[in-house]
């Protein structure tokens, strides 16, 4: 049972709203969710915990954009990311929590790394939705997605060089979730991640979840993407940072 500290529960609270955010059509913001928390619990707890509030949100964002999305990345990148689930399922026994803390941090740095880096070459060309690259990310989607909830970086760097229409790139993004939320739940209650199951606290958290969803969906709308984003990187840049630094520690 996790420990009901008022710092828990104010990080708890912060990382729902963050995980409704994200389902309202601000993916980059549910990557935060899990490191966050994992500043206070373990990364494995961290990960069970929100998953049944992703899932919660995930049904208010399939209304808000059941007419927004790209068929055809959906089409090639759903099969993939429960294969990239299969893959963390399959492994997961081996995994420590620290490792998994870290393969968050670094999946976090890079995509870092791409926004900042990648942007000339973004610019200078447009792709198209590929097989063999939605492949590919699809699988990193649904890995990351699995170990720690973090699958919007990889889901970022193959689908932002095709410029989608802004909602678009957002029911996309909610929808691919939506099935990849729904099929861990079969792995995480098969691995017992369920087993310390916090009724009263999952359901307190849907409620900022929830309220998250619906404020996403309105500043997808409203705000400028560039400045929004730039912070939210830099914030999960420290983050990764810091849980990097937790498992090179647990090895001096």
């Amino acid at each position: 049972m996790i420990e009901h500290t008022p710092l828990i529960l104010a990080i708890a609270v912060v990382s729902a709203f963050l995980v409704g955010l994200s389902k309202g059509g601000l993916p980059s913001v549910g990557t935060l969710a899990v490191p966050l928390l994992a500043l206070v619990i373990s990364p494995v707890t961290a990960a069970a915990l929100l998953l049944p509030i992703f899932v919660a949100s995930d049904m208010v964002g399939l209304y808000l954009y059941r007419r927004d999305y790209s068929a055809r990345n959906l089409a090639i990148l759903t099969p993939a990311a429960i294969a990239g689930v299969a893959i963390g399922w399959y492994f997961s026994a081996s995994l420590s929590s620290v490792f998994i803390g870290m393969l968050v941090g670094a999946v976090g740095v890079l995509f870092c790394l791409n926004a900042w880096f990648g942007e000339r070459y973004r610019a200078a060309r447009v792709r198209s939705a590929d097989v063999p690259g939605g492949v590919f990310w699809g699988v990193l989607t649904g890995l990351t997605s699995f170990v720690s909830h973090s699958g919007a970086p990889p889901f970022q760097m193959y689908v932002l060089p095709q410029r989608l229409e802004k909602m678009t790139f957002a029911g996309t993004s909610t929808i691919l979730f939506a099935i990849v939320n729904a099929v861990k739940l079969v792995p995480y209650w098969q691995l017992n991640q369920f087993s310390h199951f916090d009724v009263p606290l999952v359901l307190g958290l849907a409620v900022p979840a929830i309220i998250g969803t619906i404020a996403g969906r309105q500043l997808t709308r409203m705000i400028p993407d560039g400045l929004f984003f730039r912070l939210i990187q830099i914030t999960l840049l420290l983050l990764s940072l810091k849980l990097i630094w937790d498992y090179v520690a647990s090895l001096i």
